[in-house]
Order: C-alpha cells, then sequence, then structure tokens
C-alpha cells in the first residue's frame, strides 16, 4: 500500500469522507454540502481527512480535496468560472461521435446478416436481433472529462498520481467482466492516474463508454454501491462524513401545492422517469447497507447528509446555467445547515467523540450564506439566484434555454 500519512497530528481523529455521484448536479450539491460541514463542525479540515473516497461524480470532489483544493477554492470556481474548474458541466456532455461512426458503419455488414437469417430461418424476431449491435453503447465521450482532470490536477503543486498525494484517495469503479468493484489508489491500482481513475468511475453504462485499464472494462462505480463508506471504514476511519445527492424526488406535495405541474415527471420525458428510477433503486440499497454498518463497525461513526427530496430547484435545474450551478450550491448549504439544526442533539455528542465541535452558534445564523467570507457575496446577490421554475420541455423552449445559459456565461 503506498505510504499515505493519516490527518494531522498524532492522535488527531482519523476522519473519512465518502462522496456519491449524482453528475455535475450531484457534484455542485455536495460542495454546497461540504461548506456547510466544514463551517459548523468546529475542528473539521476537510483538505486533511484520513481518507477520502469517491465514487462516480464525487469521485472529482474528492480527488479536489485530496489534493489540497479547499471548499472555498471549488465554490469560486462554480461561482466565477476560474481556470483551473476541475468539473466543468459542458465537459460531461460531448456526443461520443466516434461511438456514433463506429456503429454506423456496421449497420451494411449487420442489414447482410439480418436478410442471410431470415433467408435461412424465416424467423423476423431472430433477423432484427443481428441489429442491436448497431445501437450505440454510449451517447457522451468521456475522454474530455479525463484531460480536463488532468490538467487541472497537474497545476499549482497538485498531482495526478495517487502515490504523491499526502492522504489516501480511493476511488471506485466497477468491473463490468466480473462485475466486482476496482478501489484505484490502493496497492496494485495506485499507478492509474487520478483523471483516469475518474473518467472510469463517472462511465455510467449506457451515457459513457467503458473505461479499459489494464485489460479490465471499467464503469461507473454505483453500479455496486452508492457511496462505497466500508471503504473508508477498513481503512481505519473513526468517522465517516458522507454525502449522498442520488436521492428520489417527491413531488406529491409540489403538485399539491400547485408549484408543480400533474405527471411533471412525464412531461419531462424518459430521461427523467430513468433518473427517477435509478435514483429510487439506488437510495433503497443505500438504506439497506448503511443499516449493516451498525453491526458491521461498531466502534467507528457514519453520519449521511441528504438533500430533502422536495428540493425542486435542484432535482429539475439547468445544470448548464451558472447561476443555477450557484443556486445548487446554496440550496445544498441550506439544507444541510437545517439538517445539522435539526439533528443537533444527537450529532453533538456523536462529534465530540472525534474531538469536533458542533456550533449552533453559526446555524442559527439566518444571515449566511454559502457565498459569505468569500469575497463573492455582491456578485451572487444579483447573480447567483433566481425565481424558481420548471423548464419547458419543448424543442424550442429547450433551445431557448441552452441560448439563454450560454449568453449568461459569457463575461
Amino acid at each position: 500500500m503506498s505510504p499515505h500519512r493519516g490527518n494531522g497530528a498524532a492522535g488527531a481523529p482519523r476522519i473519512g469522507v465518502a462522496l456519491a455521484g449524482g453528475g455535475p448536479v450531484g457534484a455542485m450539491y455536495e460542495i454546497g454540502a461540504l461548506r456547510a460541514l466544514e463551517e459548523a463542525i468546529e475542528g473539521l479540515d476537510l483538505t486533511d481527512a484520513h481518507v477520502y473516497v469517491g465514487v462516480s461524480a464525487g469521485s472529482v470532489i474528492a480527488a479536489a480535496l485530496a489534493n489540497r483544493m479547499s471548499v472555498a477554492q471549488l465554490l469560486r470556481s462554480v461561482a466565477t468560472r476560474v481556470d483551473d474548474d476541475p468539473f466543468l458541466p459542458q465537459v460531461f456532455f460531448v456526443p461520443a461521435y466516434r461511438e456514433w461512426i463506429s456503429r454506423a458503419l456496421q449497420v451494411p455488414r449487420l442489414v447482410a446478416e439480418a436478410v442471410n437469417s431470415f433467408v435461412r430461418r424465416g424467423s423476423v424476431l431472430r433477423a432484427l436481433r443481428h441489429f442491436a449491435a448497431a445501437v450505440p453503447v454510449a451517447i457522451f465521450d468521456n475522454e474530455p472529462i479525463r484531460r480536463t482532470i488532468h490538467t487541472a490536477f497537474t497545476r499549482h503543486g497538485r498531482t495526478d498520481d495517487f502515490r504523491k498525494l499526502r492522504h489516501r484517495l480511493i476511488i471506485v469503479a466497477t468491473d463490468i467482466g466480473t462485475a466486482t468493484p476496482i478501489r484505484f489508489g490502493d496497492a496494485h491500482w495506485d499507478h492509474v492516474p487520478i483523471s483516469t481513475a475518474i473518467q472510469a468511475s463517472t462511465a455510467l453504462p449506457g451515457v459513457y463508454p467503458a473505461v479499459w485499464i489494464d485489460d479490465h472494462q471499467c464503469v461507473d462505480g454505483v453500479l455496486l454501491k452508492t457511496v462505497h463508506a466500508s471503504v473508508a471504514f477498513e481503512a481505519g476511519s473513526e468517522l465517516v462524513l458522507c454525502v449522498n445527492p442520488i436521492v428520489p424526488v417527491d413531488t406529491s406535495a409540489g403538485t399539491k401545492s400547485g408549484l408543480l405541474p400533474r405527471g411533471v415527471l412525464v412531461r419531462h420525458g424518459l430521461p427523467t422517469l430513468i433518473s427517477q428510477t435509478f435514483r429510487t433503486m439506488i437510495h433503497s440499497r443505500l438504506q439497506a447497507g448503511f443499516a449493516a454498518y451498525e453491526a458491521r463497525y461498531a466502534n467507528a461513526d457514519f453520519l449521511l447528509f441528504e438533500p430533502e427530496r422536495d428540493l425542486y430547484e435542484m432535482f429539475f435545474s439547468n445544470i448548464f446555467s451558472l447561476s443555477s450551478r450557484r443556486t445548487v450550491c446554496e440550496l445544498a448549504y441550506q439544507a444541510t445547515r437545517r439538517d445539522l439544526l435539526r439533528r443537533a442533539h444527537g450529532l453533538a455528542p456523536v462529534l465530540a467523540k472525534h474531538g469536533l465541535t458542533l456550533r449552533e452558534d453559526v446555524l442559527q445564523d439566518s444571515a449566511r450564506t454559502v457565498w459569505t467570507g468569500l469575497d463573492l457575496d455582491e456578485e451572487i446577490a444579483t447573480t447567483g439566484t433566481r425565481e424558481f421554475r420548471i423548464p419547458m420541455q419543448t424543442p424550442v423552449a429547450a433551445r431557448l434555454d441552452e441560448l439563454l445559459a450560454t449568453l449568461e456565461e459569457r463575461p
């Protein structure tokens, strides 16, 4: 195993940070939630944890923290698009042209095979099965993700090498050929660049192509577990802080109040329905997994932080819009503050066991925003939030929304 040091001085609490996925929206949510945790928990330094565990989009944030990028730095990149922003949303949505062309070139051969099959067997269904190979296995290209992360982690004293990090970083992907986890950063896997590990961990099947690494075909680590908090426990963490943005939306309250139209998920089309289905399955599995942790890791503590299920501005946000990114960060910040205050009585003794103190005075300060103390308040106050509306999903409206977002992002 690589010679990573624990956090802080000898006797310091061994705190692990485990971050789940959720795409660019999830990454924005995690930044806002982590800002709230760092402010409200005295003694917590999120750039000095014992171990960082990241899966899917959470691997980007975990790797940034392990590279000593502070939450404040990440927030500034969200607010102002600084040069070292490691998670520009548009980077995640570059069409996989090579995959599409490769599949299209197979069509003539597949047509010939289908015709031959029909002539020999007389079965239309058997013949049509040949065309399955023409369907692209990915919509977007994840090579731009790798290049962007590599650039961000090879400047300003950062590193794209697990072995050169001060603290331990584990990025989890799934070997699709064996349905087993691959823990990049562990022994035998720490030679893989961090950027390549992130590319693999974010390769959600059907959305991004699998990543071949050392003869292993790697895809999104969320296929096996949502957060992989057990990895942090196995690394010796005594307290694990988990942030999971992947929760299903509950539209009932919004529909009842008139904020949401009836059947809003169906109106948004198949991608939204698939997303809701995926979130429901993932969240159910996570709850079952955490229930088992209490028995397996009886001498350790874990704290889970998730969005409220009626944060509609997050679930229906346009992450291409700069103001939407800011809004998601603010929503996450305030939601986490509410959660901390609501659970303060039970959290205080748990944190105290690990030398940490919950600052209820900070949580009760209603004037605080996620941007407080970043010297960005004036700018963000005018452009950081907007009145919530459900975006229309007609092609013309969608194109207009993209155009407005593009204009908004120009200096």
